[in-house]
């Protein structure tokens, strides 16, 4: 495993959020610009993971058919083309735009853990799995705290602010575009010889952590500025707080595979963050000053719930096809579980006038994700 390969996946990794998760300190903004209700700024949150799940199953195809590489450099392509779409003067570009860039994502999301199953040694899947998600939380957790400011500073305002992270989706498409050379569609398309996984228990228990952690993840980042102005905050502090809930849960993802050195079960600690992640909404419903402690314990929950996750996809296969096929399975339904999360939060706080009900629903379903992650967390196969 080469330190090239290592900077190419880091690379894409950055890409995976960061045209995502500036939305979320941006979207009072959006919405005022735009004209938007809060429940269409759900549903532009809710977007791309309705993409994802939309487009998941046809990766590990598609990665049979024309390689890997060739297919993580074509998505990054599309990726800087959404982007820019997105930020043109108007509201259908808007949403196109965030339809585009997503499913460019997607593919991205469902390539990385195969790509690392194939190409990294057993006993190293979890590190290289935290170590892309931490420059995926840094880049996210940068997008989120910048967004605001540079939304303030800048010519055009948020749209130019959405578009900032099309900088580092050349620099990732430049690192992949030599390794199209030698990238052969049969080496790397297993995974259309290994059948999705349906009547695996085990795969629907990573597929339900998988949709539940970032059901918690989506539903915050798009929310918790909001939340926490209609408390009081100024929108930039506001910014700042969902910068450093990322923040947390970068440290967290970080940390992770150090703690549980030598660990093959995880079924306690997958349980034990997803109800870290629990206590943070409960806190925000019930103490709404102690922002500062429920940020705090969402982003150690979430940080960890991710790493565990993602490397979920990749150990409890037994080959890269199954990894893919895993994948596209936990992201394809897993993202449909997230989708609602967003979308019925902007509901529930258009009905009720206030963020209390949805928050209650959010520790809920923090209870439900420690059910899953402890069965996920087994160590052992696919059966």
């Amino acid at each position: 495993m080469s330190v090239g390969l290592l900077v190419a996946i880091c690379l894409v990794a950055a890409n995976l959020r960061t045209t995502l998760t500036g939305v979320g300190a941006l979207l009072p903004e959006i919405e005022h610009g735009s004209g938007l209700t809060a429940s269409w700024g759900g549903l532009l949150s809710t977007l791309p993971l309705l993409t994802f799940a939309a487009t998941s199953p046809l990766v590990a195809r598609a990665s049979h058919r024309f390689g890997s590489a060739r297919l993580l450099v074509a998505a990054l392509g599309v990726l800087a083309v959404g982007t820019v779409v997105r930020s043109l003067p108007s509201v259908l570009c808007l949403f196109a735009g965030t339809v585009i860039l997503s499913a460019a994502i997607a593919f991205g999301n469902v390539l990385l853990p195969a790509l690392i199953r194939r190409s990294v040694p057993a006993h190293r899947i979890q590190g290289v799995s935290a170590l892309y998600v931490t420059v995926m939380g840094l880049m996210a957790a940068v997008s989120s705290g910048v967004s605001t400011p540079l939304a303030h500073s800048v010519p055009g305002s948020w749209r130019t602010a959405l578009a900032w992270g099309v900088a580092f989706t050349v620099a990732a498409f430049l690192a992949w575009l030599p390794r199209i050379r030698g990238d052969k569609p049969q080496e790397s398309g297993g995974a259309a010889h290994s059948p999705v996984p349906w009547r695996s228990r085990l795969a629907w228990q990573v597929t339900f952590f998988m949709g539940l952690q970032s059901l918690a993840f989506y539903t915050a980042v798009a929310w918790l500025p909001s939340i926490l102005i209609d408390r009081g905050m100024s929108s930039t502090t506001a910014g700042w707080m969902l910068f450093s809930y990322q923040v947390v849960s970068l440290a967290a993802s970080s940390l992770l595979p150090l703690l549980t050195r030598g660990r093959h079960d995880q079924r306690w600690t997958a349980a034990g963050a997803s109800v870290l992640v629990a206590g943070g909404f409960t806190v925000l419903a019930a103490a709404p000053a102690l922002s500062v402690l429920a940020c705090t314990l969402l982003g150690l929950g979430g940080g960890a719930c991710l790493v565990l996750a993602l490397t979920f996809q990749s150990q409890r296969a037994g080959s890269s096809g199954e990894a893919a096929a895993l994948a596209g399975m936990a992201q394809s339904i897993g993202y449909l579980v997230a989708a609602a999360g967003p979308l019925l939060l902007g509901i529930l706080h258009d009905t009720t006038h206030s963020w209390t009900l949805p928050l209650v629903v959010l520790a809920v379903l923090g209870v439900a994700t420690a059910v899953a992650g402890h069965g996920a967390g087994q160590d052992r196969h696919l059966q």
